[in-house]
């Protein structure tokens, strides 16, 4: 049986102090979950390396926010795979529709950081997204199986269970957002797992981990788990405090106990 995937991204928060008291914080709870639950967390770049530390033999994995595709060169600014890695992350967050609107990110650019990380044994993390026009013009899983088969371009059979897909709904993100109902998440969700059915197969598409983001919180997190497309949620503010990333984590013991 799959672990449920619990994660979170820090966004541009916190401070040094802070992480730390995250992470000793949440440290109980992780305990608690390892043989259930596939926890996660992304901060921001600069804590990478102390997060990881703190995590040391803890059941979590830990993120990057972004990365470049190429490993080196004249590229300001940017990070590569091998300096994600060697920071202490295992994952990276690629294609947010943040670093879509504000950064220039495209599908191309996605396809070729997943296709990176990949390359250096990272777990990539693919962001993918309907917009509030998309919805009103009734495109959104048109537009969302886009942006996976774009993402997986020139992705192997055999590397898709190191993929994570997050559906994160672009008119759902953000204090102002509107969660997506169990059932829009759900309708989604088994449009990915189909479409994937339909170019890798039937057993590689149930091995692909989906996560629903997208202003998931306390209160609708234990009804998004119960849908039988969404192995996961990764969740935004509601999991920056410990005490809301802990709760979390018992929602998903709770639905995994039923």
């Amino acid at each position: 049986m799959k672990k449920i995937w619990i994660g979170t991204s820090w966004k541009m928060t916190k401070d040094k102090r802070a992480a730390q008291a995250w992470a000793s914080a949440v440290t109980p709870a992780l305990i608690e979950s390892e043989d259930t639950i596939q926890a996660f967390v992304i901060p921001p770049f600069p804590y990478i390396s102390q997060v990881a530390e703190s995590f040391s033999n803890l059941p979590i994995l830990i993120g990057a926010q972004n990365m470049g595709w190429q490993d080196q060169g004249a590229f300001t600014g940017e990070v590569s795979p091998l300096m994600v890695k060697e920071c202490g992350a295992s994952v990276v967050e690629i294609g947010h529709s943040e670093r879509r609107a504000m950064f220039g990110e495209t599908d191309e650019t996605v396809n070729l950081k997943v296709r990176a990380a990949l390359k250096h044994g990272l777990t990539p993390l693919v962001c993918v997204g309907d917009t509030a026009q998309e919805k009103k013009w009734g495109v959104s899983i048109e537009s969302v199986v886009r942006q996976v088969k774009i993402a997986l371009f020139g992705v192997e059979s055999h590397q898709l269970a190191q993929v994570i897909i997050a559906y994160e709904p672009v008119w759902a993100i953000g204090e102002q957002g509107t969660p997506a109902t169990n059932e829009e998440a759900e309708w989604v969700h088994l449009a990915i797992r189909q479409a994937l059915q339909q170019q890798y197969g039937q057993a590689c598409a149930n091995d692909m981990t989906l996560v629903c983001g997208g202003s998931v919180n306390l209160d609708n997190a234990e009804g998004l788990l119960a849908q039988p497309n969404i192995d996961g949620v990764f969740v935004g503010r509601s999991a920056w405090q410990a005490e809301g990333y802990a709760e979390l984590l018992s929602i998903a013991l709770r639905q995994r106990s039923k």
